[in-house]
């Protein structure tokens, strides 16, 4: 099983940037993502609520604005939070990991994925021989004898 979104579209509106009592940078912002298809000729968008943390979040506060084209990966998750009136409300997010630019050339080739994200849930699972630094269940295999060219 794999939870990954993979979004492209326009910040809909700046982001907002807070800090946690730690002091660790976290951004909030929607990215307005238009379907496939028109409804009555006219653009259907989704507005896909996002988070980002550290240095992924002061990056998107300093390079993206609202408007602008924006590219987006990470895992979607369902939180609750208790709102301010003390009841408890619901909110589906990406918990973005990696942010690019989207547009020309010169942009479109700088990718900025988080350098410091918190490491993964610890699993049950060992990770094979590879976590270990056992590499014998490798072989190298030489593929270039049979290309015809």
């Amino acid at each position: 099983m794999y939870n990954r979104s993979v979004l492209i579209g326009r910040l809909a509106a700046d982001a907002e940037l807070r800090h946690t009592q730690n002091d660790v940078a976290v951004a909030s912002f929607t990215v307005a993502a238009n379907r496939p298809y028109k409804v009555d000729g006219k653009d259907v968008a989704d507005f896909i609520e996002c988070v980002a943390w550290r240095n992924t979040a002061e990056f998107v506060c300093k390079h993206f604005n609202k408007g602008k084209p924006i590219g987006v990966e990470g895992a979607l998750q369902k939180r609750s939070y208790e709102g301010k009136d003390g009841i408890k409300r619901w909110t589906t997010e990406i918990v973005v990991d990696c942010v690019f630019f989207v547009g020309d050339s010169k942009q479109a080739t700088n990718r900025a994925p988080l350098p410091d994200a918190p490491p993964p849930a610890a699993s049950d699972k060992s990770g094979g021989a590879y976590a270990n630094g056992n590499a014998v269940d490798f072989e190298e295999v030489d593929c270039y004898e049979d290309l015809p060219f």
